[in-house]
């Protein structure tokens, strides 16, 4: 598996498509990315050139920005996607948009090239009976951004060839990412089920008045945050005592917000128009300048976060165990 010989598409060059494309340029592919509309294309060179910028100042890669220019084609051109060997289709969340994107591309790529979607809430399952393969569709579900977090989840639908979520799976490591391989279709996959429920809950204790919305977020900050970058849910109830989790289970999750209905308070901030720091109007009130200023530090603690998980791989355990025996 060498990148290098290894051509991807990425259709649709929104926020979540340039960091895919820039992390893909990073682990040394040929990448042809495809603006399905003409906006993108006004945007996209910037925003990976920023990225690239960003990833050469905090360490990430030693060559500028145009060593990796040089493998990319940005294009309204569907035809250029003829030599990839994967595609991936980071459209919004609308079927018929999809749909329409997948008819482009199959009728150019070979049919033993791996086509994959960036959703996060159509199943999988649904989306590859829009396909002429299905067995060659997958969801490669990313967060942003792309180029410095580790995670991927690599979804199988029902008629995924589960050979070609092993092949995803293997060549992501190169990507930089410890993924997670999904290998029955379900709503929200992982990642998104566990937050979602989070979520809810952390809405529900602010619409029934047990705390602010800056309370709920510093409870996740100085809890969660301590710990999520170096273990999960199940080796964190390891590390501090699955019986005490057991018995609080039995209390606890009888009270715990279960409605299937969208809550009053997020469907309030839709309602009138918020989109968070995209428009300095969310959750929180945002002074003028607040919101760049929010977005440009998150960007910062990317890869300051990174640094610091990077030193804690998914098997430091074993290779510290392994060090000692030798010694």
């Amino acid at each position: 598996m060498n990148p290098n010989e290894i051509p991807v598409g990425i259709v649709g060059l929104g926020l979540m498509g340039c960091s895919i494309v820039t992390c893909l340029l990073i682990a040394g592919h040929p990448v042809v990315a495809v603006a399905p509309v003409s906006a993108d294309m006004l945007h996209a060179e910037k925003r990976i050139r920023e990225h690239l910028e960003n990833a050469k100042e905090k360490g990430l890669i030693e060559n500028d920005p145009d060593f990796y220019f040089q493998n990319l084609i940005i294009t309204e051109d569907y035809n250029q996607l003829k030599p990839c060997r994967i595609v991936n289709e980071c459209t919004i969340e609308n079927i018929d948009i999809k749909e329409s994107v997948y008819k482009k591309v199959e009728a150019v790529i070979a049919p033993d090239a791996l086509l994959s979607s960036n959703t996060s809430a159509i199943p999988i399952s649904q989306l590859q009976k829009l396909t002429l393969h299905p067995e060659r569709f997958l969801g490669l579900h990313w967060t942003e951004p792309a180029h410095t977090t580790r995670f991927l989840e690599v979804i199988c639908g029902d008629e995924t060839d589960i050979k070609n979520a092993e092949y995803l799976y293997g060549l992501s490591h190169k990507w930089g990412k410890e993924p997670i391989l999904v290998r029955k279709d379900i709503a929200g996959f992982i990642t998104n089920r566990l937050m979602y429920a989070m979520y809810r809950e952390a809405i529900s204790l602010v619409e029934n008045g047990y705390a602010t919305i800056e309370d709920v977020d510093r409870s996740c900050r100085n809890n969660a945050g301590y710990f999520m970058t170096l273990v999960g849910v199940f080796r964190w109830m390891d590390l501090t005592g699955v019986p005490a989790y057991h018995t609080v289970m039995k209390n606890l999750l009888p009270t715990l917000n279960n409605s299937t209905q969208v809550p009053e308070l997020i469907d309030k901030v839709v309602r009138e128009g918020g989109r968070g720091v995209a428009n300095s109007q969310g959750f929180y009130d945002y002074e003028p300048g607040e919101a760049e200023v929010w977005e440009e530090t998150f960007k910062e603690f990317t890869y300051e976060i990174r640094q610091l998980a990077l030193k804690y791989p998914a098997d430091v355990v074993k290779k510290r165990l392994a060090e000692k025996r030798e010694g």
